[in-house]
């Protein structure tokens, strides 16, 4: 499977992550959004800064675990995790404990190109053979599925927004670096704004 989606990749078979990523949120308003740090950060603040987008910041593997933990305290409300592949690698024990507790309002995205953005683009494991669907699905998340066209951004909506089902979903995009558009970097201020947007009082 590693090798399939690496040959998928060289043919071009994979989205624009800026495009995707802004579609999904445009159709997904209601959504808190948990972003892992670098690259998916800036996509998601490059489609349009929201109160309940929570930006992490030098917390590498931690998207999906803060996620779980909204998730679960806020069962009503879609709960969205952008992030790339080297992010949830470096977590990857998390899947196990959020398959152990199948929120239906949780959905993680992986923005998988196959490097780490942050380092100098060096072939992460995705590249290297590590199939994340096949690992997500083992940890024992039922609802799992691999994305490579910005439309199929509507279906993804459509799913999140429903609150069925713990999902996993690997989105193919470009091993390109848009230009940086950097969110707040004030850890106390996006918390406590993110908390404001769910009526609670700041820490």
């Amino acid at each position: 499977m590693g090798e399939k989606v690496m040959q998928t990749r060289e043919n071009s078979a994979a989205m624009d992550r800026r495009l995707f990523v802004a579609r999904l949120l445009a159709k997904t308003p209601d959504a808190l959004v948990v972003t892992g740090l670098g690259s998916a950060s800036y996509d998601v603040f490059a489609a349009g800064d929201r109160d309940h987008n929570y930006y992490l910041w030098g917390a590498m593997g931690g998207a999906s675990s803060v996620a779980l933990g909204i998730a679960l305290a806020q069962p009503t409300r879609p709960v969205v995790v952008i992030t790339g592949d080297g992010e949830q690698m470096m977590g990857i024990g998390s899947l196990a404990t959020i398959a152990a507790k199948s929120p239906a309002n949780l959905s993680i995205v992986v923005l998988d190109n196959g490097h780490y953005g942050e380092t100098g683009m060096q072939k992460s494991h995705s590249s290297l053979g590590t199939d994340l669907v096949a690992v997500a699905r083992g940890f024992g998340i039922a609802q799992v599925q691999q994305l490579q066209t910005v439309d199929q951004a509507d279906a993804l909506a459509e799913h999140i927004n429903a609150r069925k089902a713990t999902t996993f979903v690997q989105a193919l995009v470009h091993a390109d670096e848009p230009p940086r558009a950097l969110p707040p970097r004030d850890g106390p201020f996006i918390k406590n704004r993110f908390r404001s947007a769910l009526g609670l009082q700041p820490f």
